[in-house]
């Protein structure tokens, strides 16, 4: 029998890695094309677009550890409180679970049959499942996000700055703009097609905010140094 791949099981990894990216291809194309549009050196914008490499995955790394470990904590805290009241009232926790599944659609005697043989199983399991929507795929899983999120950030940002160390400086300004939009293009298609949506959209959306983006920056980088 073949085993189906929704897509819902790849959202844990997907979110981390596709905004690590997205977040490295835009802060530090952005941060580049404001640094040279202020008419810096070369090697300043290069110093610039690697210091913000670093600062930016460690930034993505702290932050989604934080994030998804309170996530966790709270995950925690609502087993403890589901495993002391097994302890306590074993009997109604069975009533608990039964009335979940009669509220799905099952008749009552034959929700109260899978409520048994359930928590006979796996007791806590079955609890965390049904009604607290905690499962093995979608738990929160702290260090694999900040992981996931500094990777692909510093996978992201490192095109603009490749792009930016291979360019000459008369023309690193559009060679940098074109790499990272067309970058951003890509990612959104192809994370859209991960997540089962619209390519087209996917890539639109991203465009939209990234080139909004550092349109932006760039004006104040020019604004700002035509005053110094």
């Amino acid at each position: 029998m073949r085993k189906e791949l929704h897509h819902s099981q790849r959202t844990g990894w997907l979110r981390a890695a596709v905004l690590g990216a997205n977040d490295g291809i835009l802060s530090t194309a952005s941060l580049v094309l404001g640094v040279a549009s202020a008419e810096t050196s070369r090697n300043g914008i290069l110093i610039a677009g690697t210091a913000g490499l670093v600062a930016g995955a460690m930034a993505m790394a702290a932050g989604e550890y934080v994030s998804v470990s309170s996530q966790a904590d709270t995950e925690q805290a609502d087993l403890a409180i589901e495993r002391k009241g097994l302890q306590m009232d074993d009997e109604g926790e069975h009533r608990e679970l039964a009335e979940i599944y009669v509220r799905r659609g099952l008749n009552a005697e034959l929700a109260r049959e899978v409520a048994n043989q359930l928590m006979s199983y796996d007791a806590l399991g079955a609890h965390a499942r049904d009604e607290l929507g905690i499962t093995e795929t979608l738990k929160a899983r702290p260090t694999q996000a900040a992981l996931t999120s500094a990777a692909s950030f510093a996978v992201g940002a490192g095109v603009p700055l490749l792009t930016a160390f291979a360019a000459s400086r008369h023309v690193l300004i559009p060679f940098v703009a074109a790499a990272s939009l067309s970058s951003l293009a890509i990612l959104g298609a192809l994370a859209a097609e991960v997540g089962g949506a619209s390519k087209l959209n996917g890539a639109l959306r991203v465009l939209f905010w990234g080139a909004l983006a550092m349109a932006l920056t760039a004006s104040v980088g020019r604004l700002f140094g035509s005053r110094m």
